[in-house]
């Protein structure tokens, strides 16, 4: 059995869809950056399957910059969250108000 683009496709779309439920309905500011890192994966997998359904390597070679934004994404929004949670005791975003005095 030869697994198809509309496989990868679809892993690509269910992944998309639970990192955007995730990133929606989560109130935890670390969750919120794993979902985000989630959806990242999905279209990495979706550029991939692409570039492979195709035969060229630009699609991988897109997928090395899309990690590379990841990786830094997630090192300052860690940063973020551990500054603010110095500050308030806490990552729900709910009870994060920096516009306050």
């Amino acid at each position: 059995m030869e697994i198809t683009l509309n496989w990868y496709l679809t892993l690509s779309a269910l992944l998309f869809t639970m990192g955007v439920l995730g990133f929606l309905f989560r109130r935890n500011a670390i969750m919120m950056l794993m979902c985000v890192e989630l959806m990242l994966n999905s279209v990495n997998i979706t550029l991939v399957a692409f570039s492979q359904y195709l035969g060229d390597v630009s699609g991988q070679i897109l997928v090395f910059f899309v990690m590379s934004v990841a990786a830094a994404e997630a090192a300052v929004g860690l940063a973020l969250i551990i500054a603010i949670f110095r500050g308030k005791l806490t990552v729900d975003v709910t009870k994060i108000n920096l516009f306050k005095y």
